[in-house]
């Protein structure tokens, strides 16, 4: 939940508090908390002689108070949390070595499956860092199982090996735009959103 003042913050939660204890239930302590985010959170902490404004995660994401590097304005970035994307990363590396027998072209087809499948999530503005280092992580993970099938495995060069990544394997590139960009209606002639 978002509030622009911290007593409306408090109100809130005392009140959610209070609705959940009815039904016998309460919140999470470790997960429900008030943090200091947004627009001015900067700003403000600055003026306190505080550091950075907390991070928070949810959905996958950790959110982060930035700017943007053209106008410095405030934005919001999203990045995967670092311990799920390590968690994805090792769980892949075992699905590679258990696949590493099958032919090329089926393992091929299911690490583009699952690269994107978490691109398809993960793939939004400020976050290119961490596909990335997914991508590079899976097909240096490929690599390897590739290389380890024979004894021959001088057989497999790297250029050889990158024949086979542009074949299979689709780039790191952000999917999803701001949605001031996405959702962006021009108006032409006599149309006009009303």
């Amino acid at each position: 939940m978002g509030f622009q003042y911290r007593n409306e913050a408090e109100l809130f939660l005392e009140q959610l508090r209070d609705r959940l204890a009815k039904f016998g239930l309460e919140m999470h302590h470790e997960k429900t908390r008030l943090i200091e985010f947004g627009r001015f959170a900067m700003a403000n902490r600055t003026k306190r002689g505080e550091g950075k404004p907390e991070t928070f995660d949810f959905l996958g994401f950790t959110h982060i108070c930035a700017t943007t590097l053209k106008t410095k304005s405030f934005t919001i970035r999203r990045k995967t949390i670092a311990k799920r994307l390590r968690a994805k990363m090792k769980e892949v590396r075992e699905e590679i070595v258990k696949r590493m027998h099958l032919a090329v072209p089926d393992q091929g087809r299911w690490l583009r499956s699952v690269l994107n499948g978490h691109f398809n999530y993960y793939a939004v503005p400020g976050n290119k860092k961490s596909i990335d280092a997914f991508r590079t992580q899976a097909m240096r993970s490929w690599f390897w199982a590739l290389r380890r099938r024979s004894q021959k495995a001088r057989s497999l060069t790297w250029d050889r090996f990158k024949r086979l990544v542009v074949t299979w394997l689709p780039t790191a590139k952000v999917r999803h735009l701001y949605p001031y960009e996405r959702l962006c209606v021009i108006n032409q002639g006599r149309s006009r959103m009303r």
